[in-house]
C-alpha cells in the first residue's frame, strides 16, 4: 500500500500540488486523470522520492518515504517516466537493468532466473537476444515495463505508458498491466490521458484539478458532471456491449 497523507508541493513560488491525501492499494490499479499541468506527473515524481514534498508525508508499507534510501525505494517502487533513456543493448540486458538495485557485484542465477521469468509473462521472450534498436514502439514499450517488474517492487508507477502507442498496442498494453497488476497483487497507479481506457482497464481513480484531490474512488465517480468540472467540456458516459465508453459532445 502507498498512502499520501496532506502533500504539498510547488517549483519556487509556483504550487503545483496542494494537501493531497490519497490511497493506492494492493491489486488494483488507479488511473490518474486531470488535465495538463494538473500535477500529473508531479505527483507520481513525489511518490518515486525524486521530488520531495514541500509538505505532508508519503508512506510505502508505513514506512516513510523520506526515511528510505534510494536503494530501499527501488526495491519497492517501480516508476516508469513519460520518456525512457534509450539504451541500446539486448533485451535480456535493457530488462536486466532493473535488477541493479538487488545487485551487489554481479547478477547472480536468481537475477537471471528473474529475467526470464518476466520474459515469459510478457511474451518477449523471442526478443531476447534482440537489440532494443530493433524493436517497434509497442515492444520496446513492453520491454521498459518488464524492466520495472525485474525490480520486483510492490508498487509500480507509470506515468503515460499508452500516450505514443497506436490503438492496438495501447489495448494490449493496458491489458498486460491489468493482468499483471492483479496475477502479482501489485499496486498500480497510471497516468493516462484516454478516458475510455481509463474506465475500461482501472479498478480506482484520482482525479486532479489545479494540484488539488477532486475526486478519487471507483466507477462512480467517472461522471459527466466530473468530466464537465475536471476537463472543461461536455461528456457523456456509456456502455458499449458492457465497455464503458465516454464520448465528447
Amino acid at each position: 500500500m502507498l498512502r499520501v497523507e496532506e502533500m504539498s508541493f510547488g517549483y519556487h513560488r509556483h504550487q503545483v500540488l496542494e494537501q493531497l491525501t490519497l490511497e493506492l492499494t494492493e491489486g488494483q490499479m488507479t488511473a490518474v486523470l486531470g488535465i495538463n499541468g494538473s500535477g500529473k506527473s508531479t505527483l507520481l515524481r513525489n511518490m518515486t522520492g525524486i521530488l520531495k514534498p514541500a509538505k505532508g508525508t508519503i508512506l510505502v508499507e508505513g514506512r516513510d518515504l523520506a526515511t528510505m534510501s534510494s536503494r530501499e525505494v527501488a526495491r519497492q517502487i517501480g516508476y516508469m517516466p513519460q520518456k525512457s533513456n534509450g539504451v541500446t543493448c539486448t533485451v535480456f540486458d535493457a530488462v536486466l537493468l532493473g535488477r541493479k538495485p538487488h545487485i551487489s557485484w554481479e547478477a547472480t542465477d536468481h537475477d537471471l532466473e528473474v529475467v526470464a521469468k518476466t520474459l515469459r509473462l510478457l511474451g518477449l521472450e523471442e526478443y531476447a537476444l534482440r537489440s532494443t534498436a530493433e524493436l517497434s514502439g509497442g515492444e520496446l514499450q513492453k520491454v521498459v515495463i518488464a524492466r520495472a517488474l525485474a525490480q520486483e517492487p510492490k508498487t509500480m508507477l507509470l506515468d503515460e505508458p499508452v500516450s505514443h502507442l497506436d490503438i492496438r498496442n495501447q489495448l494490449e498494453t493496458m491489458k498486460l498491466l491489468r493482468q499483471v497488476t492483479r496475477s502479482l497483487s501489485l499496486t498500480v497507479a497510471v497516468v493516462i490521458h484516454d478516458l475510455t481506457l481509463a474506465l475500461r482497464f482501472a479498478d480506482r481513480f484520482i482525479l486532479l484539478s489545479e494540484g488539488r484531490l477532486f475526486a478519487s474512488g471507483g466507477r462512480e465517480v467517472i461522471t459527466t458532471e466530473t468530466i464537465r468540472a475536471v476537463y472543461h467540456i461536455e461528456a457523456l458516459v456509456h456502455d458499449c456491449k458492457g465497455i464503458p465508453v465516454v464520448v465528447p459532445i
